[in-house]
Formats: structure tokens, C-alpha cells, sequence
């Protein structure tokens, strides 16, 4: 029995038929870019509303949370809470659909609005403050790892099953499986407090006292004498899987055919490693080079406390122990959005390096 379906309208814009030519807003929305745009601000506007109600689901608000650390002074619980309410920007009896709307209007205006522990500082000025810290310190990081690992593991493919290859493979495994905040304490108390190479003291910090911020010679040194824990950490706790990551790329690519007609054809063998085995067994991992840097902010947590660099991992778990759910909700929206856009930019570095995936996803209905 034939049943009656009823055709859905066609999208605005759209083309009329197939012999008609597309009209401008079609093509912009059928685009591959505007296509992962559109589904990484969806992504990013999901995970927000979704920290808004995770972060008051914690036991506790900011008031009961200010008035038991003020009663641990002997204060009386009563007394205690007309403090907080006096200090905080916050309002208990508020209902939660309001403080959702509130938030709601604010994500749509990009106005993240301000602490509740600070009423006067904005949740984006007290980010500006801080996140440009820890953008340096894993930044440089990231990228000395990237480049060291992936040498390395070049290194171990050539001389695989080696006495060189057994060792830096044993290395990497070990780095890769110790966390960050343990090599960040094994560096203080070791290199600092046992070996004498540095004073851990004078290391906390972003900056010296007394030195001016600005393009100048001594802050930049004085900048990077701050971040350099912090840097060696993160190098330390990510080159390893760099180093086996790009030993097995390479091993397979060494593999391949081109390479063996390369090297009948008598081409230089430092031709051969960086034209045609280097560059194919690094295309694989661009999208995993690029998602390593979306995660920097929020890898940072636990080694700024432990080496007490202040950057917006500190600021994070402050902001959870607060409640301050403003600039909680705040930093994990700029976590997800550094993640969310760390893969855009992956699909359209293998879009550039492989047409291919451009044309699918533009053949896409």
C-alpha cells in the first residue's frame, strides 16, 4: 500500500533545481570551513551551558564555602555567613533558571561578567591577567617537545634494534608514564633542594620584583628564568611520546616503495630522511601536533601549584575551591574552545595537505 510523504521545504537560498547554479549563501553554508565552524560553536555553546549546571552541582556555594573558612577563626556560623553575603557577588536564595538565563544572555553577548571573590575584577580581565603566562611557559614547552621528540624518534626508526634505540626507547617510556606534577616535585626536590642547581624560592613566580614588563632585554631573560621549570617540566613530561610516536611513523614510511626507488635512484641519504621519509611520517601526526597545543591550558593545574607559577592553572583550582562559578565557568569555555579549535585548525592542515578530505566534505549533502 503506497503511503502519502510529504516533502520537506527546501533550506532558504537553496538552489531551485539541479540545473540552476547554487546561490552565494548556499555555497557559504555548504562550505567545508563554514561547516566545522558552525559545528565547533556548537560544541563549545553545549560544554558551557553543560559547566554551568556541573559547577553548581558541587557540594557547597561560594557563601557556606567563605563562612566555614571564617569559622575556623572562631567565628560563629551566623556571623560568619553576613560576611560572605556582604562579600560575595552572589546571591543563594537566586533560582537556578534565573542564574541560567543571566549566564545564557551573557554567552550570547560574550560577556562572561565578573568574580564572585573579586565583585570589581571582570572574569575576562582576571584571565588576561594570568592566561598569557601559561600560554608562554606550555607554549615553549610544547613546541621544544615537538621538535626534540620528533628528532629523536626519527633517530631510533634509522637505528632501530640498536644500542641507541633500546636506550632512548626506555627513556621515553619511562617520561611518558611519569605525570607532570611528579616530574615538576622531582625537579624541585631534587634538582633544588638536594643537587643545589637552583633555589626553588627565587624561582616562584612569573617576574622579579622590581622588573618593569615590556620588550626589553632583562624582562624577557628575567621571564624566561621564571618559566623555566615550568617549560622543563613540560618538555620532559611530553617528548616521550613524541619520541615513540614518530619512531613508529618513520619505521613505517621506511617501508614504503618510494623509499627504496629513492635510494636505487642515489639520492643523498639526508635528502631521502627529510624529502620524502621526515615529511610522510610527520603527516600523520599533524593532527595530533595540533590538538597537543588546544590542551595546553588545561594541563597546566598542578604543576603551576606545585612550582607556584602563577598562570591559570592555579587560577582554576582556586575558582573550584571558591565556587567562584563565574571564572570557573569562564576557564573551562576557554579550555573547550582552545580544544575545539585546536581540531578545527587539524582538519584544515589535512585539508590543505590532502585535497582529498576538502572535496568529501564539500560533496557532502
Amino acid at each position: 500500500m503506497a503511503t502519502d510523504t510529504a516533502a520537506s521545504p527546501p533550506p532558504p537560498d537553496a538552489p531551485a533545481s539541479a540545473a540552476d547554479p547554487p546561490s552565494l549563501p548556499w555555497r557559504v553554508w555548504r562550505h567545508h570551513l563554514f561547516v566545522k565552524v558552525r559545528k565547533s560553536v556548537v560544541v563549545v555553546f553545549v560544554v558551557a551551558n553543560v559547566t554551568f549546571f556541573l559547577a553548581r552541582a558541587m557540594p557547597g556555594d561560594p557563601i557556606d564555602v567563605m563562612a566555614g573558612r571564617l569559622t575556623q577563626g572562631g567565628m560563629s556560623m551566623d556571623e560568619a555567613r553576613v560576611i560572605a553575603t556582604n562579600s560575595l557577588a552572589f546571591d543563594p536564595d537566586a533560582p537556578l533558571w534565573r542564574q541560567w538565563w543571566d549566564f545564557f544572555v551573557g554567552l550570547v553577548t560574550l560577556d562572561l561578567g565578573n568574580t564572585i571573590t573579586r565583585p570589581a575584577v571582570g572574569v575576562a580581565e582576571a584571565i588576561a591577567a594570568y592566561l598569557p603566562w601559561t600560554l608562554f611557559s606550555i607554549g615553549v614547552g610544547t613546541v621544544v617537545s615537538i621538535v626534540l621528540g620528533l628528532s629523536l624518534g626519527m633517530v631510533m626508526a634509522y637505528r632501530r634494534n640498536r644500542f641507541l634505540d633500546h636506550a632512548l626507547s626506555v627513556a621515553a617510556s619511562v617520561l611518558g608514564a611519569v605525570p607532570n606534577y611528579l616530574i615538576a616535585m622531582l625537579l624541585v626536590v631534587g634538582g633544588g633542594l638536594y643537587l643545589g642547581w637552583f633555589d626553588p624560592v627565587a624561582l616562584r613566580g612569573t617576574v622579579s620584583p622590581g622588573v618593569t614588563p615590556g620588550f626589553t632585554a632583562e624582562f624577557v631573560g628575567d621571564a624566561f628564568y621564571h618559566a623555566g621549570l615550568p617549560i622543563l617540566t613540560y618538555v620532559l613530561a611530553i617528548v616521550g611520546t613524541w619520541m615513540l610516536v614518530m619512531k613508529a611513523s618513520t619505521t613505517e614510511v621506511l617501508g614504503e616503495d618510494y623509499v627504496t626507488v629513492a635510494r636505487a635512484r642515489g639520492l643523498r641519504d639526508g635528502r631521502i630522511a627529510f624529502a620524502y621519509v621526515g615529511r610522510n611520517a610527520v603527516l600523520p601526526l599533524v593532527a595530533q601536533i595540533a590538538i597537543s597545543f588546544g590542551t595546553l591550558v588545561g594541563g597546566a593545574v598542578f604543576v603551576e601549584r606545585v612550582l607556584v607559577y602563577k598562570g591559570v592553572g592555579g587560577l582554576l583550582l582556586d575558582a573550584v575551591n571558591y565556587r567562584d562559578y563565574p571564572l570557573l565557568q569562564g576557564l573551562l569555555i576557554i579550555v573547550t574552545a582552545c580544544v575545539v579549535a585546536a581540531n578545527l585548525v587539524a582538519d584544515l592542515l589535512y585539508s590543505r595537505l590532502d585535497p582529498r578530505i576538502s572535496d568529501q566534505g564539500a560533496a557532502t549533502p
